[in-house]
């Protein structure tokens, strides 16, 4: 982008004092209106018509077209001026239809502004300041001025102001440099510019647009376009900050509502039983949630000396529903209140459960649930499932060194609070010594590839079967795993598995 000619810079200089004139004049008048001096008026139009008829003089012929003589360009880098250049002003047309000129029409003023703000006005010439800062004051607005870019800057940083009106030439930092600071400041940016100046150069009206001006005048301007175009500037700059009081206020309920999930969260895991021993019984396990709250959970705890429950459940869905019910139903198990029920009898357990969380009474949700009861003095297993996933039972070596067997203990069972009135039947199965015992839920082997096929259930029971290293864990082994099948970021469903050593 060039810089402006030394022609442009004296129509510059040359329309400044005409513009204070068009300007006071028309202040006067209004004042003159309001205090009832109306005798001044025709004065003070003579005024400004002749100021108006001088700057029309100066747009149509201190151009370089009409002062284009003998292949020269005269303008203020020009040495000489050949003899009868003059002759141009002597023959000028009988219409001025510019855009300058017709900026500078009269209209009313005498009218509060419809939306009043904080406006900054900048400008090098102090005739200006005065002349804009009365007028907008007389629209309603709180006014405050600078002289030059770098003024306008440290008096925007240091106090809120809704609106800048800046002009192009100044010294220190010009419109454009303070223009690109505004627009380039995290909390100025949002803030709205228009462009004052008497450069008419339509390259310097794009080139401000480009940079981030809301708007560009030429002076003199038209007061009543003024109006419109500081009213328009102010109701953008309401919706903005009105946008951005929204935003905060949503990006503050997202943090709220991150802290109490996370706080829901803790108190899920909160009422996991550790792993470690349980007693004489060997417990591990993972549960990775999809989000932040999941509808998996499990739990385990000795019913008497002799009885030793051990239970995984899904809710259906996920989030905070899915975990409110997985931690209703979880409180029930692990601390027996069913009435007349046997939490030995798993067929019993889930019947009642049935009966206590019909979906009607849950908000249309239900759970999965696989419930057994471990006999240590016996090494029997009873068990039950409600359209949960079988338990996994894996037989080899004690060290787990070489390749296992591997069994699903399948069992037929509907969704828990399906339908009132449905019974479960309840299996026994006598267990070898020593055996593992795998509680999953179906985010563990419902897994799409990356190619978009599932991954098959036989390799999922084939990967329990593996040796395991000295130092190594099975469940991380198997989440990894499955984490590598599929896609980045956090599996479909919750991921949960249980070990018990029997």
């Amino acid at each position: 982008m060039s810089a402006p000619t030394p022609l442009s810079h004296l129509r510059h200089d040359l329309r400044t004092p005409i513009n204070q004139i068009i300007g006071y004049s028309e202040l006067l008048m209004e004042e003159a209106d309001d205090a009832g001096h109306a005798a001044y008026a025709p004065d003070l139009e003579k005024i400004r018509d002749a100021a108006r008829h001088l700057l029309n003089l100066i747009n149509d012929n201190l151009t370089d077209d009409r002062l284009r003589l003998a292949g020269d360009v005269v303008d203020a880098g020009a040495q000489t001026v050949p003899a009868g250049s003059m002759e141009v002003f002597r023959n000028l047309p009988g219409n001025f239809p510019t855009l300058l000129a017709e900026s500078s029409a009269s209209f009313p003023q005498d009218r509060p502004a419809p939306v009043p703000g904080r406006i900054l006005v900048v400008d090098d010439n102090e005739g200006n300041r005065d002349m804009l800062s009365r007028q907008l004051e007389r629209q309603g607005h709180a006014v405050a001025t600078a002289a030059d870019g770098q003024a306008a800057l440290e008096r925007l940083r240091a106090g809120p102001f809704d609106l800048v009106l800046l002009d192009m030439m100044m010294p220190v930092l010009d419109g454009y440099g303070a223009l690109d600071a505004i627009k380039t400041d995290p909390v100025l940016r949002h803030l709205p510019v228009i462009m004052i100046s008497a450069l008419d150069e339509l390259a310097s009206v794009v080139r401000c647009i480009e940079r981030g001006a809301e708007d560009f005048l030429p002076k003199p301007f038209n007061p009543t376009l003024l109006r419109a175009r500081i009213g328009a500037g102010l109701e953008k700059k309401r919706f903005r900050d009105q946008e951005r009081t929204w935003i905060k206020t949503i990006e503050d309920t997202q943090a709220r509502l991150q802290a109490e999930l996370a706080e829901a969260g803790n108190y899920v895991r909160s009422i996991l039983p550790p792993p470690g021993l349980s007693r004489t019984i060997p417990v591990d396990w993972r549960l990775i949630p999809s989000t932040e709250l999941g509808g998996d959970s499990f739990g385990y705890h000795w019913i008497d000396d002799d009885h030793f429950a051990l239970y995984l459940l899904d809710v259906c869905g996920h989030g905070v529903g899915a975990a409110l019910l997985s931690v209703a139903a979880i409180n029930v198990l692990r601390n027996g209140a069913l009435p007349d029920v046997d939490f030995r009898d798993p067929g019993a357990l889930l019947t009642g459960l049935n009966e206590a969380f019909l979906m009607e009474k849950q908000n249309d949700m239900y759970f999965t649930l696989w419930y057994g009861v471990w006999q240590p003095s016996t090494r029997t297993l009873r068990y039950a499932t409600a359209g949960h996933p079988p338990a996994l039972l894996v037989t080899g070596s004690p060290d787990r060194s070489a390749p296992a067997t591997v069994e699903p203990l399948k069992a037929a069972g509907m969704i828990l609070g399906g339908m009132s009135g449905t019974t479960y039947k309840t299996f026994t199965r006598a267990l070898p010594d020593p055996v593992r015992l795998y509680l999953v839920s179906d985010g563990t082997f419902e897994i799409t590839r990356a190619d978009g096929t599932l991954w098959p259930v036989a390799d999922f029971h084939a990967f329990f079967a593996r040796p395991v290293s000295d130092g190594e864990s099975d469940l991380d082994r198997l989440h990894a795993h499955v984490k590598s099948l599929g896609r980045a970021g956090p599996l479909d469903d919750d991921f949960s598995i249980v070990r018990f050593t029997l």
